[in-house]
């Protein structure tokens, strides 16, 4: 068994939930986060190393807070079968994918024991 999880944009998980549910995948679980990729600083707006006094400290911090900020996204987690694990992935792709930074990022875990509370069922009967 595979745990697929997906950090998408906030305003793409319907469709994505949509997308999963027409290719037989119901259950998943989804959270609220906040994150951010490895966009990185671009400080080459400082200036001459010479002109150290005329530096503007207020734009170099609105420039690393701009940089460094958290933003809304959604985490999604699935549990599957082996067989599904390409579908899934894949569907989570073609859904969300623009092209632009922030489409997200896709992790994909094994997971050796799941057991269903109310019944004691184990392993690909417990899903």
């Amino acid at each position: 068994m595979k745990e697929i999880i997906a950090i998408i944009r906030m305003n793409m998980i319907n469709k994505t939930k949509e997308a999963l549910l027409s290719k037989g995948i119901c259950s998943l679980h989804c959270l609220k986060v906040m994150g951010r990729g490895k966009k990185r600083i671009d400080l080459s707006f400082i200036g001459d190393e010479a002109d150290i006094e005329n530096i503007n400290y207020g734009k170099i911090e609105g420039e690393i807070i701009e940089n460094y900020r958290l933003l809304p996204k959604r985490m999604i987690t699935i549990i599957v079968n082996d067989e599904d694990k390409d579908k899934v992935v894949q569907t989570i792709i073609d859904t969300n994918i623009t092209g632009n930074p922030g489409d997200g990022k896709i992790f994909v875990r094994d997971i050796s024991d799941v057991i269903k509370v109310r019944t004691g069922e184990r392993d690909e009967a417990a899903l």
